[in-house]
């Protein structure tokens, strides 16, 4: 079983997409019958073996044995991943495809946010052979209480990034050079705390 199933495809999404099937996937960390997981939730395992079929159709579940009871041969399924991430993208964005310019605008933030779940649910898809992927994340709380300090905080930050671009930034001349796992992106974002609200 991988950390990660990263669904792109619309399809694969709808089927996903389901009370049942959603709750189905949260009891098939483990191999399981289609009359073991109707006793579960008190249905019929006709009914539970439609989900199923269904789920492992979009490849969301898999087969991995199979048993003869009485005449009859039952298979068992295990969900094919921990967790389940939808791409951004098949929700779209309200407005169209134009993507705001302005570094301070919510909209920027929240594309930036959308390429970090694009990228960390392509790299959990790619670890499923439990390769180990390197990455850092840290968080921080800031006090900017009055738009001259949120100026010097920008100007401190702006600095910052400089520093580390010219450090370790990657060269002009190795730009074309095959990258894969030596190139890494560095992302800030700042937007303002409802700690008051916890």
């Amino acid at each position: 079983m991988q950390d990660v199933l990263y669904i792109e495809d619309v399809d694969r999404a709808m089927t996903l997409l389901h009370p049942l099937r959603i709750d189905l996937l949260k009891r098939m960390d483990e191999p399981r019958t289609c009359p073991d997981l109707a006793r579960a939730f008190d249905t019929t395992p006709q009914k539970i073996y439609y989900h199923v079929k269904a789920l492992e159709k979009a490849g969301l579940v898999e087969k991995t044995a199979e048993k003869r009871v009485r005449g009859a041969v039952e298979g068992y399924y295990q969900a094919r991943a921990r967790s389940y991430w939808l791409a951004p993208k098949l929700v779209g964005q309200i407005g169209g495809e134009k993507t705001a310019r302005d570094q301070t605008s919510l909209r920027f933030l929240l594309s930036l946010a959308e390429e970090i779940h694009n990228d960390v649910g392509r790299l959990g898809q790619s670890s499923a052979e439990g390769t180990n992927v390197p990455s850092m994340g840290m968080s921080a709380h800031v006090y900017l209480p009055d738009g001259e300090r949120r100026a010097a905080f920008l100007s401190d930050v702006q600095q910052m990034f400089q520093t580390l671009a010219r450090k370790y930034g990657i060269p002009p001349d190795d730009a074309d050079d095959e990258l894969i796992g030596q190139a890494f992106r560095l992302i800030l974002a700042c937007y303002p705390s409802d700690s008051d609200k916890r």
